[in-house]
């Protein structure tokens, strides 16, 4: 049996790019400084880098389905374009249930479907509900991005 892999969790809007709110088109995809730093030295460290996202704005009526794997196609392909493969992205388009953050649900299908140490493993997002989701999932090392700690976050990972 493979031993267990490591994994860095991303929130994607407010962590991964800006929240202008409801992101689904890729013309309003905007990185955030120092996250590619992050994954790449992530990635170094051999942690698999999976996004748990809530997205509301599905069962809002915001965007649909189709557009959110839409733009999360466009982001695969930003970050690979800087050498980062994204594993996979975990999403709960609904407005309660176990998967939305705060509650763990997608964290612990990560964990199922990739065979994931969480006490190896990190999280970041820009949420409490964020860190409190990881933290029920068992995740070790949480942060809490507050706009201006990425290398504070990249100098504890690596």
């Amino acid at each position: 049996m493979a031993p267990p892999n490591k994994a860095l969790f991303l929130d994607r809007d407010g962590t991964i790019n800006v929240d202008y709110g409801y992101v689904y088109q890729a013309d309003k995809f905007d990185l955030i400084d120092g996250i590619i730093d992050i994954c790449r030295v992530a990635q170094e460290k051999g942690y698999l880098i999976i996004v748990i996202t809530n997205q509301s704005g599905i069962a809002r009526g915001y965007y649909t389905e189709a557009d959110f794997h839409a733009i999360t196609q466009h982001m695969k392909d930003v970050f690979q374009k800087h050498g980062i493969h994204i594993t996979d992205v975990f999403h709960c388009p609904d407005l309660t249930g176990e998967d939305r953050k705060p509650n763990p649900g997608l964290f612990l299908k990560a964990q199922q479907k990739y065979n994931i140490d969480m006490a190896a493993s990190i999280s970041i997002g820009d949420k409490e509900r964020d860190i409190t989701a990881a933290k029920k999932a068992g995740v070790s090392r949480n942060f809490l991005y507050n706009g201006h700690n990425y290398e504070m976050i990249k100098e504890k990972i690596g």
